[in-house]
């Protein structure tokens, strides 16, 4: 029987998950999980339906594969759906495998990997399977918020299946291989006249870069596999732990001569923020998440010193860097992430402020604009601002601000703090005596001046407090790594209650 167990559902079945480009579920399991380390629970268990012919197959596990295993060194809960079993579909025993490793996982204090490629519930059970949905579902959110969920999703992932992955911490997306819907493409077709393929309509491209399902994309199962690995390495297994610090041969005072020009004294000139992180953080320790979705806004985990933090950013190269309904979505669940697994939260500022539309008005984006004013002002995480350029209105207050909770507010000389723009102010303030005035541009221009002299720069924030120090750009990692040093024992007081009312 075991045997039996081992090979799925047989060599055919095996030569055409091949043939798709994909791999069984235990050659991924191999990939994912140190060498020896796995234990199976569970791979007898069959089902007992006798009708629509299904008496005659029966498999050892019955299509989906669960135990525990560890990756680099770290123990792991893990379970893989074998779409070589008929079609991975979901069934009651499934879910009671599946919950059993939940349950463990839990209990333990460890992290869970779900690897999904299903055909979707079991058409032959009825209802048992789509109600066994439901018991996986009270699992997601009984392990939320405390040990790491991540789903990779490896193959079709259609109906109420989608829903555990959306519930979990992470989901990783195979390009051309994967795809995620609640309804597919023929449901579609048939209720909206829309013809779409799989690819088009849930595809990895489709999740990580318009719905923001997916917060990673990657080109290969292979690539999938070893980025879970790497995303694991930034988190601890569990939230009454620190995640782990590395030996880090980054010298923390290091600095970069090249972070004091990269601003253009061009307020209208962009540039990439991830060159600044990558000159800031210890080499080639950036992840980031959500990349293709809402690129006006970077949200990433990193290292400094070797200690995991999570980044928070804007991105002057997209739309100015301002903020929208998706970077809000975006910003705000990371920064809960990061406050649930104790990771401190380091925010780089250059934001013109909310993007003014009636569709982003109609669409609610004062709505969605208040999870990131929620997110910081709960997280009670080690909390670090650095302006390096625009700070301008709401944009200045939701990020970070001083008056929202941030530990340490750093900001480049470059910075420009204020209500508003000069420009603007200059109407706004002095509008009646630019028009009386002889030389009516002239007067503008002194009035622009000289409201960029007295409040667009980072010196009036200091000087109010707001701001704790103005610094060399080239400084910043330094003064970064000795501010986490000092925080890295920080402990907040919160009120007791039961929940808050996020704004969803």
């Amino acid at each position: 029987m075991r045997e039996k167990a081992i090979q799925g559902g047989g060599p055919k079945r095996v030569e055409a998950q091949h043939a798709k480009g994909k791999m069984t579920a235990r050659e991924r399991l191999s990939i994912l999980l140190d060498e020896g380390s796995f234990q199976e629970l569970g791979a007898l268990a069959t089902h007992n339906l006798t009708e629509f012919g299904m008496g005659d197959k029966r498999y050892p596990g019955d299509g989906v594969i669960t135990g525990f295993g560890k990756i680099n060194g770290r123990r792991v809960a893990v379970y893989a759906q074998d779409f070589t079993v008929l079609g991975g579909s979901f069934s009651q025993v499934q879910a009671q495998k599946i919950n059993k490793i939940q349950d463990l996982a839990l209990e333990s204090g460890i992290p869970i990997v779900g690897l999904n490629d299903s055909g979707g519930a079991r058409v032959q059970e009825g209802v048992r399977s789509l109600a066994a949905y439901g018991e996986v579902f009270q699992r997601n959110v009984q392990a939320s918020g405390v040990i790491p969920q991540v789903s990779l999703i490896m193959g079709p992932c259609a109906g109420g299946a989608v829903y555990s992955p959306a519930l979990t911490d992470f989901t990783i997306m195979v390009d051309q291989t994967s795809n995620m819907f609640l309804t597919g493409p023929g449901v579609v077709a048939s209720v909206t006249g829309e013809q779409v393929s799989a690819e088009e309509l849930g595809g990895a491209a489709v999740h990580a870069g318009r719905s923001g399902n997916a917060h990673f994309e990657a080109k290969s199962e292979m690539e999938a596999l070893q980025m879970t690995k790497l995303l694991l390495s930034y988190l601890p297994s569990n939230t009454s732990e620190d995640a782990p610090v590395l030996i880090s041969d980054d010298d923390p005072d290091r600095m970069n001569e090249a972070l004091n020009t990269i601003v253009s004294t061009d307020e209208r000139k962009a540039y990439d923020m991830r060159e600044v992180l990558d000159q800031i953080f210890d080499t080639d320790s950036i992840l980031e998440q959500h990349e293709a979705f809402a690129p006006n806004a970077i949200t990433a985990f990193a290292r400094l010193d070797g200690r995991p933090v999570g980044i928070v950013a804007n991105q002057p190269m997209v739309m100015s860097g301002v903020l929208d309904i998706d970077s809000s979505d975006k910003i705000s669940r990371f920064i809960r992430i990061c406050d649930v697994y104790s990771l401190p939260v380091i925010t780089f500022v250059d934001c013109p402020g909310y993007l003014p539309g009636v569709e982003q008005e109609y669409n609610g984006v004062i709505r969605h604009g208040a999870k990131i004013i929620y997110a910081y002002c709960q997280a009670s995480v080690p909390k670090i601002s650095v302006v390096t350029r625009k700070a301008i209105g709401g944009s200045y207050v939701a990020l970070s601000s001083k008056q929202m909770g941030a530990d340490v507010a750093f900001a480049w000389p470059t910075a420009q703090i204020a209500v508003m723009g000069p420009e603007g102010a200059a109407g706004l303030l002095h509008g009646k005596e630019i028009k009386q005035a002889e030389d009516p541009a002239a007067a503008e221009s002194e009035f622009i001046a000289e409201y960029r002299e007295r409040f667009f720069n980072p010196y009036r924030a200091a000087d109010l407090g707001q701001i704790d120090e103005v610094i060399e750009p080239k400084e910043t990692r330094p003064r970064l790594a000795r501010a986490l040093e000092v925080l890295q024992t920080k402990v907040s007081q919160t009120v007791a209650k039961k929940h808050g009312l996020f704004p969803v």
